[in-house]
């Protein structure tokens, strides 16, 4: 090989490995820079709230059978609740007994149905056992209270079952949208919410949240009848009316309320209230599905005899005041004529 051939080949030999060199350092450069991106994401992810959510498999409902669905009607749906009720007072027995403690949350829009449900889980219980706790605007005191202070004076003992219709979300809500609470008493809450039902549940309490989901046109027909009916129009207050005219903006903050605090622990149950009858069934019956229970319904009871008067002597019924009888059953009306 000539000295220029060979000069030509030393030149071509060290062109190759500056490109080689060239290529190595634009490489370089690119996962450099994809590494500073990386650790700005992770830095932004640092930033949000820690928030422990469920995986999508919790959130979707279990798939029902088609032979397993039920069709209600007026008349089968007396019957499923009786029969509903019936387990419910299995439940509570279950409860007293085993000293459990059971809290379950009602909370959705307004006219979707709350009260109706609570109504028909506790008028075949025992009032001491399971109780409604349903709390009025904060008192000025109550104000300067820890936020979640007033509500856990209503917590359950053991052996006790607490309804709470509405409850502290109040702040995620109501308070959000209409303004009752300040950005950062806002942001605290959602902050503390989680670690404050952890508590809850770690302190033994069964913690059971409903939410219910009702469409716009049937609210609009519901606080419709409200007005129409003399009976129920204490049931609409002026921030029923605001609800209407703030849908959206109740929408925006019950969106955010469950990014923040559909944790494992105390997952959101959202009921589809639409058709009243069947949320209810379908909400009783999922509570009933949630807490283990046995049958623990007393044996009957045999009634024992009545006593003898043994020379009891009744005062005159003229020294005592009676209530009209306005109303009499039809059969002594007709006994008079």
């Amino acid at each position: 090989m000539s000295k220029k051939e060979k000069n030509g080949h030393k030149t071509h030999s060290n062109g190759k490995h500056a490109k080689v060199e060239k290529v190595a350092k634009v490489e370089k450069g690119r996962k450099a820079a994809k590494s500073v991106k990386g650790e700005q994401s992770q830095a932004t992810l640092q930033v949000q709230p820690a928030v422990e959510t469920i995986p999508m498999a919790v959130h979707m409902s279990t798939p029902v059978a088609p032979e397993e669905q039920i069709h209600v009607t007026k008349k089968s749906y007396d019957k499923e609740l009786a029969h509903l009720q019936v387990e419910l007072v299995k439940l509570q027995e279950w409860v007293r007994a085993k000293g459990l403690k059971v809290v379950v949350i009602f909370e959705g829009r307004d006219a979707a149905g709350k009260g109706g449900t609570i109504k028909r889980i506790t008028e075949s219980l025992n009032p001491r056992v399971c109780r409604v706790a349903a709390l009025p605007t904060p008192t000025e005191r109550e104000k300067s209270q820890w936020y979640f202070q007033r509500y856990a004076a209503h917590l359950p003992a053991a052996g006790e079952i607490v309804l709470f219709d509405r409850s502290w979300y109040n702040r995620a809500g109501v308070e959000r949208v209409m303004g009752f609470c300040t950005d950062d008493e806002y942001r605290e809450f959602l902050r503390s919410v989680p670690e404050f039902e952890r508590m809850l549940v770690r302190s033994g309490i069964i913690l059971v949240k409903y939410w219910f989901s009702v469409s716009d046109k049937e609210q609009e027909r519901r606080f419709q009848a409200r007005i129409n009916d003399p009976t129920k129009r204490w049931k609409l207050s002026p921030m029923d009316l605001q609800s209407r005219s703030r849908w959206v903006e109740y929408s925006k903050a019950k969106d955010e309320m469950f990014a923040h605090t559909d944790i494992k622990q105390a997952p959101w149950y959202v009921v589809n209230a639409d058709e009243k009858m069947c949320a209810r069934l379908n909400c009783i019956r999922h509570l009933l599905s949630l807490i283990p229970y046995e049958d623990l319904t007393p044996e009957p009871i045999v009634l024992p005899p009545r006593q003898v008067d043994q020379g009891y002597v009744r005062p005159p019924i003229t020294d005592q005041t009676f209530v009209p009888l306005v109303y009499l059953p039809e059969e002594m009306i007709e006994d008079k004529d």
